[in-house]
């Protein structure tokens, strides 16, 4: 895209990462100039997730990752086997392509995930790391406090196969539904549901399957980064605040140094119900020493 630089100064624009990095898993686009920030969306979101951070917190050049496979776009290599892991390491080589000295990375709930794996995998790359709403082991929600990888794959085996057996309509359905828990905020519920609708369904299933059976608490120590985590008490849940904080605790024990937060009156997409906060709390983050 050629600019001049008096339209440069002018407008902000979105463009495509370099035409040197070329991925079978994700894609990149880049807006602003400054420090380095990587977005990178949940499961079947689009980097519109963090639609807002641009606006309300200028002065980054913020990296959007788009997860093939998600929200309209091709599945590619993310058609079948794992996503989040390979997606981890794809992120760490644009990181590499890119010369990114140290960028902050932030993530939402898969995202959040994909994050911690690069964090704790590649851990000179990430300068600071950033988790919205997700456990380091999901499975302990479905498996509890006792839970492992290997207590919780029939339980992922089983979901999956649900899913292969029932109706296209019975899975719209269902995902409708669940969409609409993870979201206050009426005037972003269209965008969120058509992202899951247009998200291919085989990505997403092995990927919700994945995330089930990652625990990634004993990786945590690896984790060089200074490290926020924001988190909310999550609708329907029979859990009072002091027990999520407590879950939370736990569970990013291994986090050294972590600053945990929780989001009182906010659902899954914090970057949305608590939007003022958020750009608080990002600002924080990226400011801190």
């Amino acid at each position: 895209m050629i600019r001049t630089a008096l339209t440069a100064a002018l407008i902000l624009i979105t463009t495509p990462a370099t035409a040197r990095f070329v991925s079978p898993r994700i894609t990149v686009t880049t807006q602003g100039t400054g420090p380095d920030v990587i977005l990178v969306p949940g499961l079947t979101s689009s980097p519109a997730a963090f639609k807002y951070v641009a606006q309300d917190l200028p002065g980054y050049r913020y990296h959007f990752i788009q997860v093939k496979g998600f929200a309209g776009v091709p599945a590619e290599a993310n058609a079948s086997g794992p996503v989040a892991a390979p997606v981890a390491e794809e992120i760490a080589r644009y990181i590499t392509a890119e010369h990114l000295k140290a960028p902050a990375i932030v993530g939402h709930s898969m995202g959040g995930t994909i994050a911690m794996m690069v964090a704790a995998r590649h851990p000179g790359s990430v300068g600071k790391l950033m988790v919205v709403d997700m456990p380091p082991f999901l499975g302990q929600m479905f498996g509890g406090p006792n839970a492992t990888s290997a207590s919780v794959k029939p339980i992922a085996d089983g979901m999956m196969a649900g899913w292969q057996k029932s109706t296209p309509e019975a899975r719209r359905a269902a995902s409708h539904e669940r969409v609409a828990q993870m979201v206050n905020t009426a005037a972003e519920l269209p965008q969120i549901t058509k992202s899951a609708d247009d998200s291919d369904e085989a990505t997403v299933m092995h990927s919700y399957g994945e995330l089930i059976v990652t625990d990634l608490r004993p990786e945590l120590a690896n984790v060089s980064a200074p490290s926020t985590v924001l988190y909310v008490t999550p609708k329907g849940a029979p859990l009072t605040d002091a027990q999520i904080d407590a879950v939370y605790a736990a569970s990013y024990a291994n986090l050294k140094g972590a600053k945990l937060t929780r989001i009182p009156d906010s659902a899954h997409f914090i970057m949305y119900d608590a939007r003022p906060r958020f750009a608080i709390e990002l600002k924080t983050f990226l400011t801190a020493n």
